[in-house]
């Protein structure tokens, strides 16, 4: 008879016990209305895993790894990046697992391994509740394949939902619930392939309201473009609580960054998913989902900056000292039009800080595989994304910590030391490249703010940040995205442009070099009184004087409805160029592919193309 209540008594438990690690240990708690639902799914589920189970005790710890994730998992995203986990997060696993070692990879990798080995050898169908439950996952997963609306509708009904809030969604609805409902969800909204008339139509209006050329513009002026992604990139000196002992940020730097007007990139992402920073400035579009742009939304050939610039006699090179199928970078860099892309195999590991090639070495090498086409008068498109950086900043031996704070959140004084050496390497490669190739032009951006401690506690403590993002007013929501960038347009010196999207910096490129053919990048071009930060589920306006409009959801304001508006129609050509059929995309010869060196992405190219035809 005890028997029968298993499932009952262990849910319990486990629910009990994971609940309270969420609460006490990451500070997430859900709204006690939110307990009963989520508790009671949670039996089913147990019974349903029960059903299954030839072994009792294989059933337990099957039970107890799954609720782990789903209860611990979440309430660790929370407490690093400010939201739980998404069903889009399932795609990035496998990224994290490539750059997880020791035992964060065992962490992460075996309980995932456990619960697909347990659950293979303890499956059983030999009593009829088995037969019930399979009928109630059949019937549950059609339902969420083919009518995932069923689903939807009614949870938002009762339980409601916040189309830009989803840690508010998770405490007011539950793990179990807010999984469910958001699995269907992205079935619902997954991006669709717009036809030729709608397509043409958001091209047409976007084209309209993008300024005209100048007439009596000057010629394309074919010069080096460098550019650079700094990882974690930020200034620690707005932690005015932070009281550092010595001052983080070069001093070199901060002197050329004020001559700038101490200009600002605005990211579409925090404390990680560095591919959609890359994404936006390379190709000049705005990501809008909390997803990753190069793993599933770039399945074209696209004339992003890259392959423009490679039809106009360019050679264009990425960098990156990482695994090079990292965020799909292999196909992601050959659609965008990259020829050469050196990889952590193609660079001498020669001074490393745990992991991660330090900038100064990476800077040289790049140097060294860049200097003859810089002698030959080749232009290039120099594209380097630094590995130095991610948390948690760890330093080597012959970089001593510098740097100090009382603060009691540990990442604020160990990325007070990051950025002391990274900025100061980042001087060393400015110099030179300013010496080697002084009409080039540099751009120099961080991809997004760093990890401070669970809950944003370092840039809480300074009263930047709120600890839950429901609680960010609209400068924090600025402040929330904003790294330093630097242009240098060649011996004109540095350029003050205020802050920027990412996305607005291959046009503001494409300018600098007086290339006035049609591109891809006039779409987004097209909203001269404002500049647009989209992030998931909202999005807001600057404007000239710096104020911020924030837009969450109708009705909107006037400036929001027509950003808006605009950010549907941007979105309705993007999905047409990156994964339709590309009737917006304006007509240009076929890149000259670069076959005097190894590629990578050639490789996997030729391979791709071996897969398509065996199938």
């Amino acid at each position: 008879m005890l028997l029968k209540f298993l499932p009952v008594i262990s849910t319990t438990v486990f629910y009990a016990l994971y609940y309270l690690i969420s609460v006490f240990k990451f500070d997430v708690e859900f709204h006690f209305k939110a307990i009963p639902y989520d508790y009671l799914l949670q039996v089913i589920i147990g019974y349903i895993l029960f059903a299954f189970s030839r072994r009792l005790w294989i059933f337990l710890v099957i039970q107890a790894l799954v609720m782990g994730i789903l209860y611990v998992g979440n309430a660790i995203k929370i407490s690093f990046f400010g939201g739980p986990i998404m069903p889009d997060d399932i795609h990035a696993l496998r990224s994290l697992l490539l750059i997880l070692e020791g035992w964060r990879f065992f962490a992460a990798a075996v309980p995932l391994a456990a619960i697909a080995g347990l659950l293979l050898y303890n499956f059983t169908m030999r009593h009829w509740t088995s037969y019930v439950a399979s009928f109630v996952v059949f019937l549950f997963g059609i339902t969420m394949t083919y009518e995932p609306k069923l689903i939807v509708d009614p949870l938002d009904k009762f339980f409601g939902n916040s189309v830009w809030d989803q840690r508010s969604n998770y405490v007011w609805h539950g793990a179990t619930v807010y999984t469910i409902q958001e699995s269907a969800r992205r079935i619902v909204e997954a991006d669709v392939v717009p036809d030729l008339d709608r397509a043409q139509e958001a091209a047409e209006k976007l084209r309209m309201a993008a300024p005209k050329k100048v007439a009596d513009a000057q010629s394309f002026t074919p010069r080096n473009v460098h550019l650079v992604l700094l990882e974690s990139f930020w200034d620690p000196n707005e932690l005015k609580k932070a009281k550092y002992k010595q001052n983080p940020l070069s001093p070199e730097f901060r002197k050329l960054w004020k001559s700038a007007g101490y200009s600002h990139a605005l990211s579409p992402v925090f404390g990680g998913f560095t591919a959609n920073s890359e994404f936006e400035v390379l190709c000049g579009f705005p990501v809008v989902k909390d997803n990753v742009k190069f793993e599933r939304q770039l399945l074209n050939d696209v004339p992003c900056l890259p392959h423009i610039l490679a039809e106009n006699g360019y050679k264009t090179i990425a960098s990156h000292p990482n695994v090079p199928v990292f965020w799909n970078r292999v196909n992601a860099y050959r659609r965008i039009g990259f020829q050469t892309y050196y990889s952590i195999q193609d660079f001498v590991l020669d001074d490393m800080n745990r992991e991660f090639l330090s900038d100064v070495s990476l800077y040289r090498q790049v140097m060294e595989k860049i200097q003859p086409s810089l002698d030959a008068k080749q232009p290039i498109l120099d594209y380097i994304v630094t590995y130095f950086g991610h948390w948690n900043y760890p330093l080597s031996e012959n970089r001593p910590d510098k740097v100090s704070s009382p603060s009691p959140v540990e990442e604020v004084s160990s990325y007070g030391n990051t950025v002391y050496y990274k900025s100061r390497e980042m001087m060393g490669f400015i110099d030179e490249m300013r010496k080697r190739d002084p009409d080039g032009i540099i751009v120099l951006f961080g991809d997004h703010l760093p990890f401070l401690g669970e809950n944003f506690a370092g840039y809480v403590d300074s009263g930047v940040l709120a600890s839950n993002r429901s609680d960010f007013t609209p400068d924090m929501f600025r402040f929330y995205v904003s790294t330093p960038m630097l242009i240098i347009d060649g011996k004109r010196g540095p350029v003050k442009f205020g802050s920027m999207p990412l996305y607005q910096v291959p046009k503001f490129v494409l300018n600098l070099l007086n290339f006035n053919e049609p591109t891809i990048m006039d779409y987004t071009d097209s909203m001269p009184d404002m500049r647009v930060r989209p992030l998931p589920g909202l999005h807001f306006n600057l404007a000239h004087d710096g104020k911020v409009d924030l837009c969450k959801e109708p009705p909107y304001s006037a400036g929001c409805q027509a950003s808006a508006d605009w950010l549907r129609d941007v979105l309705v050509v993007g999905n047409d160029l990156f994964i339709g059929r590309q009737f917006t995309r304006p007509k240009h010869p076929a890149i000259e592919e670069d076959i005097s060196e190894p590629v990578t992405a050639d490789v996997t190219a030729k391979q791709e193309e071996e897969t398509k035809k065996t199938k």
